[in-house]
């Protein structure tokens, strides 16, 4: 019984449940990024190189020549598929730099409640009361 104790005390604890929660808004945040790299980003991109789709850029090792990153596949050869590994960089360079300016926002608010100053604490009821005291003995 000790050991699924422990493992409940560990699923529960707030910090397995907030990395489980960071881990799945991350992968829908990669999705919504590769969209925005893949149908708004790369589109023009490519209408700037020619009309040039990044995904079927390829590079055939067997020194045949194939019309599509797909024939390539389909006659089992072997190549490089750079222009997919140049979409996955820019989709890595965009989530990093969301991710960053999201990080610095935060560090921003952290700074700024810091700053804030704090409520004087009050002071205890024995100072309270002597001060009382003094200011009757003044009277």
């Amino acid at each position: 019984m000790g050991i699924i104790k422990e493992f409940k005390d560990f699923a529960v604890k707030g910090n397995a449940v907030d990395m489980a929660v960071g881990i799945i808004i991350g992968a829908a945040f990669g999705k919504i990024v590769s969209s925005v790299v893949n149908d708004i980003i790369m589109p023009p991109i490519g209408m700037l190189m020619g009309g040039t789709n990044f995904s079927d850029l390829f590079f055939a090792l067997d020194s045949k020549t194939y019309d599509t990153l797909a024939a390539a596949k389909e006659a089992g050869a072997p190549y490089i598929a750079y222009g997919s590994f140049i979409q996955t960089v820019i989709d890595f360079v965009i989530i990093a730099f969301a991710i960053f300016m999201m990080i610095k926002g935060l560090n921003k608010l952290k700074r700024n409640e810091e700053e804030a100053p704090a409520a004087p604490a009050e002071p205890p009821q024995e100072q309270v009361l002597l001060a009382e005291i003094r200011d009757l003995l003044k009277k």
